[in-house]
């Protein structure tokens, strides 16, 4: 086996349906007080909303310490891309309505509604942050963890969205990485530098060649 496949392979499967992570130990959280986590809890749901566009450097780590690195472009509402670096010949793409994963080494493509999975939190217009998600205590006064689930389909995944208190960023929080399990108990974690905001993203950049079709037109 390659290089490229062994290191390719346990990224694919762990990729099916989330990008994200392990959590930490909860027992290194200590309690903040209520008031305190109703507020920090509108600021994140505010922090996502002020997001129009935004481009950062990505490092995806699965579940068995593998990792790759890449950029990730967003746009709201609901396209988001993950380009890897070349040593991975995948894409995940949302185009605002359905999320692909483009594999290119075996020419397959996988689809599912943005809807059921963890990344909704993140993309899904429809998708109420608040009412889903919950804060998470952490052990420092400008750290914010919002784990985001829908009770009634778990099969959806759970997604855990880490912030940082930073008044450059949109809403004074930037976020530095989230954490994803999805339906499969799959886990991998994303964290994010060089956050760009407000830069100019043409739709094209959430299409596709599809490895399919002998035409490679866009998707």
């Amino acid at each position: 086996m390659s290089n490229l496949s062994f290191k390719a392979k346990p990224i694919r499967a762990a990729l099916a349906l989330s990008l994200a992570a392990a959590l930490p130990a909860s027992a290194m959280f200590a309690t903040p007080p209520a008031e305190a986590a109703a507020g920090d809890l509108d600021k994140a749901v505010g922090a996502l909303r002020a997001i129009s566009t935004m481009k950062a450097d990505f490092i995806q780590t699965d579940r068995n310490g593998q990792s790759v690195a890449g950029v990730m472009t967003l746009k709201r509402p609901g396209k988001i891309r993950f380009e890897y670096d070349k040593s991975v010949p995948m894409l995940v793409v949302s185009n605002g309505k359905s999320m692909y994963l483009v594999d290119y080494e075996v020419k397959q493509v996988q689809r599912w509604p943005i809807s059921n999975s963890p990344l909704g939190a993140l993309l899904d217009p429809s998708r109420d942050v608040k009412k889903y998600g919950k804060l998470l205590p952490t052990s420092h006064p400008d750290v914010i963890s919002v784990e985001v689930r829908d009770t009634k389909h778990p099969e959806y995944g759970v997604i855990t969205l880490i912030f940082s208190r930073d008044g450059s960023a949109p809403g004074g929080l930037q976020l530095t990485h989230w954490v994803a399990l999805d339906s499969q108990n799959n886990r991998t974690t994303v964290r994010l530098r060089n956050q760009r905001y407000g830069v100019s993203v043409a739709d094209s950049a959430f299409t596709f060649k599809d490895p399919r079709k002998t035409s490679r037109r866009p998707r």
